[in-house]
């Protein structure tokens, strides 16, 4: 009897470590809830069901739970993750839970591309499994020849620098700062595209993570919040953010924390830090959605992007004046 009751106390502890350090560790996704008859709850992955022991990985350890003190297990459910395409079938969007920033740049930071020129260096990320890619118009600005460096993740985890050249320019619109490119189809190749947020899903004080090419420092990761979600520039409003952007970020997503864009990284303050600015999705779905208005054409270069000076009056009266006379 004294020694089932040590028994009983040793699990007790242990089951009280147990909820601590998930606690600390904020859960696990997908984890399983085991109840047991003492009223405790336990939330983890299941790795091994024996006779009469379950092993259970709570994140920070891997504990065994006697079969005989469960009262109930509840298996989670599979996450849904079925992306939903938009009206235009250009990008996509998805229903996702939270995430750990590490989990998320291991999920989709092979949607982030390195945007090469003859004059610089960029950032973008693919919308779509075509090879759609999203950048800063003053990243390809003046550009005929693009290239892009994708980074690969191999069979066994490693990621693999994939140079593609020949990268056409569909539509840009300066006014935004937005490029649309598409990146030719590779063999043994497939595209990794990201998920685009809702119009209205970010707040101030969001955490929110940027990946890019910094400086040409390849899949450089940082982290921040939103500062402000409706800065006013020039008339036309910018996500404000603390995350750390330089020169080499911009046409970089800005993710929140389930994973998807919520701004296009475009500029900083000079001489100022933490003080990063992104393009809204707003204005990105409106550019895609219409993006036929500002499509490319290299043999013209009034079509869709620029603009003609307009004439200087010769007369220097005021109008009125002019339609009186």
């Amino acid at each position: 009897m004294l020694s089932q009751l040590k028994s009983q106390q040793n699990l007790a502890g242990r089951i009280f470590l147990t909820l601590v350090l998930a606690a600390i560790c904020g859960g696990l996704v997908n984890a399983d809830s085991i109840v047991l008859k003492s009223g405790q709850r336990i939330d983890g992955e299941v790795l091994k069901v024996q006779k009469d022991t379950l092993f259970v990985d709570i994140g920070v350890d891997v504990i065994r739970v006697p079969v005989d003190q469960i009262a109930e297990r509840i298996e989670s459910k599979p996450e849904s993750t079925t992306p939903k395409s938009n009206t235009a079938g250009i990008f996509q969007t998805a229903d996702l839970p939270e995430r750990t920033v590490k989990e998320l740049v291991s999920r989709y930071g092979e949607g982030v591309v390195l945007i090469q020129t003859p004059d610089g260096l960029g950032s973008g990320f693919i919308i779509n499994e075509r090879g759609y890619c999203v950048t800063n118009f003053h990243v390809v600005e003046g550009q005929t020849r693009v290239a892009v460096t994708i980074f690969h993740r191999s069979e066994n985890g490693d990621f693999e620098r994939v140079a593609i050249r020949d990268v056409r320019i569909l539509s840009l619109n300066p006014y935004f700062d937005l490029a649309l490119l598409e990146i030719p189809s590779q063999k043994d190749l497939k595209f990794r595209p990201v998920f685009i947020a809702d119009d209205d899903s970010q707040r101030e004080g969001d955490n929110v993570f940027a990946i890019g090419s910094p400086l040409g420092l390849e899949r450089s990761v940082s982290e921040g919040i939103i500062s402000t979600r409706n800065r006013n520039m020039d008339g036309i409003v910018y996500i404000q953010t603390t995350a750390q952007i330089n020169p080499g970020n911009s046409g970089g997503p800005l993710f929140n924390t389930k994973g998807e864009v919520v701004g296009v990284i475009n500029m900083k303050l000079t001489f100022g830090e933490g003080l990063g600015f992104a393009i809204p999705v707003a204005y990105l779905k409106h550019f895609l959605r219409n993006r036929d208005a500002f499509a490319f054409d290299r043999t013209n270069p009034n079509t869709g992007y620029h603009y003609l000076t307009p004439p200087r009056r010769t007369n220097p009266g005021q109008p009125y004046e002019v339609e009186k006379k």
